[in-house]
């Protein structure tokens, strides 16, 4: 196992890949999708040294967000924590698709509100990578750890490697009592992740700003305003001229 104490965990490939194994060998019903998602996270948990929780985040219309398959009561926790406050390293990597990793909560800025909010949970450190379905962000698959600096980009690589088998099951859920339609919440999701997309390119085009910073100023106008990231950036759209956008 790739793994150094004290050091960043390596995602180790070879175990995972036999978790992965394991679920391409289910018949994917509805049923058993929930479930192989739960595998997958498990299968991420135990062959990540210091793992504290691993899970997933489907994020939909207007940044509202649901966890599912989490492998502890922590990342359940953790993650309720971003969906109310709008904010996290999850609702990051899902809005910029791009893997976020998290040294150390107690001295990362990023997100001054969610830091607080799990100041008591043994979070230290985080990585978590977008779940792309086709070239569209519908949540993030993420690690968290009790102490800090346990992950680095090659653990951040190597998750997004999984995220894409997450979001490929996740795309076998359908049904009336299920957190994630295909042909209904996911639509929306979309339609929400082009609109923020189109107001962060705004922010770069008229401010100079880079992706990264453009989403923050984005976030940190929904989190001042205490309207959702959607709302946000369909005002800021309606004030670009049409052929701005």
């Amino acid at each position: 196992m790739n793994y150094t104490a004290g050091g960043p965990s390596k995602l180790p490939v070879d175990e995972l890949a036999l978790a992965v194994a394991r679920i391409k060998g289910m018949l994917l019903t509805r049923d058993k999708a929930g479930n192989a998602v739960h595998l997958l996270a498990r299968g991420i948990k135990d062959s990540t040294p210091g793992a504290g929780g691993t899970g997933v985040s489907l994020i939909r219309e207007g940044g509202q967000g649901t966890s599912s398959g989490f492998t502890d009561p922590v990342v359940e926790q953790a993650d309720a924590a971003q969906y109310g406050l709008r904010e996290g390293p999850c609702f990051t990597a899902w809005a910029s698709e791009r893997v976020v990793i998290v040294d150390d909560i107690g001295t990362d800025g990023r997100w001054p509100a969610w830091q607080s909010a799990v100041a008591d949970l043994p979070v230290r450190s985080v990585v978590s990578a977008p779940l792309l379905f086709g070239n569209e962000g519908i949540g993030t698959l993420k690690i968290y750890a009790a102490l800090p600096a346990q992950f680095d980009e090659d653990s951040g690589r190597v998750l997004s490697l999984f995220a894409g088998t997450a979001a490929t099951l996740l795309a076998h859920i359908q049904g009336d009592d299920t957190l994630l339609r295909i042909n209904g919440n996911l639509q929306a999701a979309l339609a929400s992740r082009d609109t923020i997309n189109r107001a962060c390119g705004a922010l770069m085009e008229r401010e100079g700003l880079s992706k990264d910073d453009a989403m923050k100023q984005l976030v940190r106008k929904a989190r001042e305003s205490g309207l959702p990231l959607i709302e946000v950036s369909e005002k800021l759209l309606a004030k670009v001229p049409p052929e701005a956008r």
